[in-house]
């Protein structure tokens, strides 16, 4: 039986080690494993500083707060997304305005943006879409011309580029997720980005309950103030510990996931009645998280019959999102609005299939994701 999983998390001996390096000690937080992995993401990233966080959630919702998010004020977040984007906004007392995108891409619609900004409007989130990154030049060009700070929600887009420099840098600053299906993993967490210095020192305090001073600033153990209302969203020794084993990995993960995605793509474009999300898109290159496909209207069958024959023949697939998030329960009910908004979004979230092309995936299994994706529409 055919088993090739969406997502797998690639982890070794070298992992398994640190892991129970950080279990033999004594220091399972505040310690020195997360501070090495920040150093080491923010050299990659090219960014000053970089930091750890539980989830890429929690990231978000930290730099939201930093560059001043609180109640009452709008910030503008894509029709598709995941919801998290959405929720890191409500969370912080805010409104999100969704803003339509642009159906070749995923990406938000740089065009639609400035119709959208109002005085209430703080930030711009902007979300790679599954790697892809936006046009930020036009998005950077409107927020620098309304003076809001721009959030990149980089979750799929560790090691994609715009012009040259990696997503994460092209903002204010930017959230990326470790959870097991992503480029790498440190089986859960996320971390910030940023070269703003006022904003890393914000997100390092609210991220631990609001401390005016971190474990090793502290002169006198256990004697600290706080300077302002904080969570508990800190990254574990070992969890940081895995991923800075994974992110001496990530050049080798992001090749095979290059020639996975590459020679995909170009066998899907020749199957009739595909089309296939681009790789590449003006100064834009992804970093082929997934191949996302779109199922034509002419199709006899529907996205949703398609995945679950392609399951049924243990290939595993994702939806890069099921909802245009305006029209989700939840925020169609707080934000009632047309069904016709958001087109474009909607025609995404209906008609999409994200295929895998991590490096879990072999030549063999490009071959059989192809042959069965002939057979079920060439019977």
């Amino acid at each position: 039986m055919t088993n090739i999983p969406f997502g797998k998390p690639m982890i070794g001996d070298v992992e398994r080690d640190a892991m129970t390096a950080v279990l033999r000690g004594t220091t399972l937080t505040h310690g020195p494993k997360c501070a090495e992995f920040e150093i080491a993401f923010a050299d990659y990233v090219g960014v000053k500083h970089a930091i750890s966080t539980s989830n890429c959630t929690t990231a978000i919702h930290l730099g939201l707060i930093a560059c001043g998010v609180g109640s009452g004020d709008e910030v503008i977040v894509p029709a598709m997304t995941h919801v998290a984007t959405a929720h890191a906004v409500e969370h912080c007392g805010a409104v999100p305005i969704f803003v339509d995108i642009d159906i070749e891409t995923g990406c938000i619609n740089p065009k639609l943006i400035e119709e959208k900004i109002t005085q209430k409007t703080k930030v711009i989130i902007v979300v790679h879409f599954i790697g892809l990154p936006c046009d930020m030049a036009s998005i950077n060009a409107v927020a620098e011309k309304y003076n809001i700070d721009v959030i990149e929600d980089s979750a799929t887009a560790l090691g994609a580029k715009h012009n040259n420099k990696f997503a994460g840098s092209l903002g204010k600053l930017g959230c990326f997720s470790f959870y097991p299906t992503k480029h790498i993993t440190s089986l859960e967490g996320g971390m910030l980005t940023t070269d703003d210095d006022n904003v890393a020192a914000k997100v390092r305090s609210q991220r631990a309950f609001g401390y005016d001073k971190g474990l090793g600033e502290r002169q006198i153990a256990g004697v600290y103030d706080i300077a302002s209302l904080g969570w508990n969203y800190r990254m574990s020794e070992g969890h940081a510990a895995v991923g800075h084993v994974q992110l001496s990995k990530l050049p080798a993960f992001l090749e095979q996931r290059k020639k996975n995605a590459e020679r995909l793509v170009a066998k899907l474009s020749k199957i009739s009645g595909l089309s296939v999300m681009p790789l590449a898109h003006k100064q834009s290159h992804s970093s082929w998280y997934c191949v996302n496909i779109m199922v034509s209207e002419k199709l006899t069958k529907s996205r949703n019959e398609l995945v679950r024959l392609l399951n049924a023949e243990g290939i595993g697939t994702s939806v890069h999102y099921p909802v245009a998030l305006p029209h989700s329960k939840y925020y169609s009910q707080k934000y009632p609005i047309a069904k016709n908004k958001f087109s474009q979004a909607q025609h995404l979230a209906a008609n999409t299939i994200s295929l895998p092309c991590g490096p879990h995936v072999s030549d063999q299994d490009i071959g059989t994701i192809i042959e069965k994706m002939n057979e079920i529409l060439n019977p």
